[in-house]
């Protein structure tokens, strides 16, 4: 695992669609038992190298019920984006993560972890990746039906500010499924 980690850190393969460097953020341990899989760091990761270092992470964390050292320790949980580096800034926000990284390592990186138990999708990218057709018309309609997903899979929106008006439109949400999700990280992360 510390090989191929450092052959990620080391990788270059995007780095001429990278206006602000390469700089891969992620956290993998082979006794993972969960993979946050989200999209790609922010400006504030990429500065810090630490995923989830902002106010995403912030409520992300709060969503789990995790305190900072239980959500930050490897063996516990794996911070895995589907594009490693920021991608930069778009017209409406970052820009979409980039698409070479998640064929590139996903699949090795995921045979690593042998105890691994479930994968927390977070918003779309990562959700049409892992879910494929399985997935619903949209991101309201997959985390509605999260059950469907389960033991394996939880979809999640982004816990993005910029989410905050889809929050208080889908308040089912925060009601009836976060409840869920922290009983099922209890239950893996504290058997």
């Amino acid at each position: 695992m510390e090989n191929l980690l450092g052959d990620i850190r080391n990788c270059t393969i995007c780095l001429p669609h990278l206006v602000h460097g390469v700089n891969p953020v992620l956290t993998a341990h082979r006794k993972s038992k969960v993979a946050i899989v989200g999209q790609a760091p922010g400006s504030v990761v990429h500065n810090s190298g630490i995923p989830w270092d902002d106010k995403s992470g912030e409520r992300l964390r709060q969503w789990l019920g995790l305190h900072v050292t239980d959500f930050y320790n490897e063996e516990k949980l794996a911070l895995i984006p589907m594009g490693f580096c920021y991608p930069g800034k778009g017209k409406s926000g970052d820009l979409p993560p980039r698409k070479e990284c998640a064929p590139q390592w996903h699949q090795t990186l995921f045979s690593e972890m042998n105890e691994l138990q479930l994968v927390v999708l977070i918003g779309t990218y990562a959700q049409s990746y892992y879910l494929g057709d399985k997935r619903k018309k949209t991101l309201t309609e997959t985390v509605r039906n999260y059950t469907e997903y389960l033991p394996k899979y939880f979809p999640l929106p982004h816990p993005s500010p910029r989410n905050n008006i889809w929050l208080r439109k889908n308040d089912w949400f925060e009601n009836e499924v976060i409840p869920v999700l922290r009983q099922r990280i209890g239950q893996v992360l504290l058997p």
